[in-house]
């Protein structure tokens, strides 16, 4: 689904920002050979698997991964599940039989499933069938089991697993909503409805893999391009469980792409100068903010004239 600009509001709050989808709506987004998302995401597997699937121990991953295959059968032809339990991802022509990889589709994919452990090789075709990457909600002790991430935007996946919701917003600036509301808010998408929300970033960069470790702070410098970084993020709910399967699809676009009418510049150039100084520095912008100002006001006149 397409980015809602309606989602940058002013003045600028970290809040949840839920609302629910609409019935019928797609959560999950299939990848295609040669795409940004199959190809970073490979990479990480391929590199640093260990940093993108983790799950606490003695967790049982399996009714959330259940619904999420559900959910990928639903969504679109990117996922198939038969009646002798093959699950297949076709765009990239490879199926798990059991646990074992079996295919025709490009060799290193199939390379990759076959070197992770068995328990991993599901989620691992799940992560590469879909942009979307994925961690599990547990309503009951409102933490965070398992994930499936590998296109983080600027955190850390193995230092949040088993984690409550609240220690896992703690570093964010600006947090007191989130903290306050974590409780009923895990409550709230593990139950039987589905929920979404979107958030965004202007950052210099334009990979999708943001893990602090492999890219190392952002700096900004005279001749940065901004780009746009936006998340849409949604929820599927496994109520029986009390558990839910957080979405996360990244999307990074050119700032100047994005930025097509008076009427988006000047919501983003009044959203940043309403930011407080501790989210410009845990955004980031604290360094371009008043490039960023300068140039969004110019684009407003401009697109005005």
């Amino acid at each position: 689904m397409p980015f809602d600009f309606d989602a940058v509001s002013t003045p600028f709050r970290m809040q949840p920002g839920l609302r629910r989808l609409t019935p019928g709506a797609t959560q999950l987004t299939p990848t295609h050979i040669g795409d940004a998302h199959l190809r970073e995401k490979l990479a990480v597997l391929t590199q640093h698997a260990g940093q993108a699937l983790l799950s606490a121990p003695s967790f049982d991953a399996r009714p959330a991964l259940l619904a999420l295959c559900e959910q990928a059968t639903r969504d679109a032809d990117a996922f198939t599940v038969d009646a002798h339990g093959v699950h297949s991802a076709p765009r990239l022509g490879w199926s798990l039989h059991g646990d074992e990889p079996i295919g025709d589709g490009p060799s290193e994919i199939g390379a990759r499933l076959r070197a992770l452990p068995a328990a991993w090789r599901l989620p691992a075709l799940l992560s590469l069938a879909f942009a979307e990457d994925f961690a599990v909600i547990d309503g009951a002790t409102g933490r965070i089991p398992w994930l499936a991430v590998c296109l983080p935007s600027h955190w850390s996946p193995e230092e949040k697993v088993g984690r409550h919701f609240a220690e896992v917003h703690a570093p964010v600036a600006d947090n007191q909503t989130l903290i306050t509301a974590s409780d009923h808010l895990a409550q709230l998408v593990t139950g039987t409805d589905r929920w979404e929300r979107f958030v965004w970033t202007v950052t210099p960069r334009s990979a999708l893999d943001n893990h602090p470790a492999r890219c190392g702070p952002t700096q900004w410098d005279a001749d940065s391009t901004p780009w746009f970084r936006t998340e849409h993020q949604t929820f599927i709910p496994v109520p029986e469980h009390r558990q839910a399967v957080f979405t996360i699809h990244v999307e990074v676009q050119p700032l100047a792409q994005v930025i097509d009418s008076a009427e988006r510049a000047r919501r983003l150039h009044d959203a940043i100068a309403s930011m407080s100084p501790a989210v410009l520095a845990y955004r980031s912008l604290s360094v371009p903010r008043e490039r960023l100002l300068a140039w969004l006001a110019r684009r407003a006149t401009a697109a005005d004239a």
